[in-house]
């Protein structure tokens, strides 16, 4: 049988975190060459210490994570805004510039960028992350497009909803006051789980995904669309 990502070998950073375990394990099933990080992409030379450790790679996965902090917006210091850009935003382009010129130069590979749906619709006391993750998504457009007549192809998912350890571990999936916000926000009526979300992701990752150009797509279960 013939696996969506057979022979592509793709690199997952933190891949203990957020999407990082799911997409490990259904990347395999599918066919792919699993190179898995879990380096922490802090310093300034560390995406490019991962990329070439990688070696040759197809696929580049920019799954990036963390705690998000719950500040009322006039509490924002500027070590709390500087501390989550330096997790969430910086390490972007450092990984794109040490990934990215050998696919330019095969005019083969992609970008997939794990995001956030906080950046497409306002939650209160999310102003720092949200601002994160939305430059997040600027960014891919614009190196979608640049990037594109290459064969080159960059895009992002934009979640929430999804069943992962980092944001919605199994004591705040067990909380009443969260079950209630669920049925209250979500038209889907649950949690995405964490293999629909990395099956998606799987497929913007195959030879299927393309025509996708800097692109970005919510999965939430329709909390972004109502």
């Amino acid at each position: 049988m013939h696996h969506p990502l057979t022979g592509k070998r793709i690199l997952i950073t933190q891949a203990l975190e957020f999407m990082g375990p799911a997409m490990c394990e259904v990347f395999a099933e599918q066919g792919a060459d699993v190179v898995r990080s879990s380096a922490d992409l802090a310093d300034k030379a560390a995406a490019a210490r991962v990329v070439a450790e990688a070696g040759r790679i197809d696929v580049l996965v920019a799954n990036l994570a963390m705690t998000a902090p719950a500040t009322a917006a006039g509490d924002v210091t500027d070590e709390e805004w500087r501390s989550v850009f330096a997790a969430l935003v910086d390490p972007l382009p450092r990984l794109v510039r040490a990934a990215t010129p050998a696919m330019i130069a095969r005019r083969s590979g992609k970008v997939l960028v794990v995001g956030s749906a906080s950046a497409l619709r306002g939650m209160k006391r999310t102003s720092t992350y949200s601002a994160a993750r939305g430059a997040q998504l600027a960014y891919v457009q614009a190196v979608g497009v640049e990037l594109a007549p290459h064969n080159v192809q960059v895009n992002a998912i934009a979640q929430n909803f999804v069943d992962n350890p980092t944001y919605f571990p199994h004591d705040v999936q067990a909380n009443p006051r969260f079950r209630e916000r669920l049925a209250r926000e979500v038209p889907l009526g649950r949690l995405v789980s964490a293999r629909e979300d990395a099956l998606f992701a799987a497929y913007l990752c195959s030879d299927a995904a393309d025509c996708f150009v800097g692109q970005v797509f919510p999965v939430c279960g329709g909390w972004v669309t109502r």
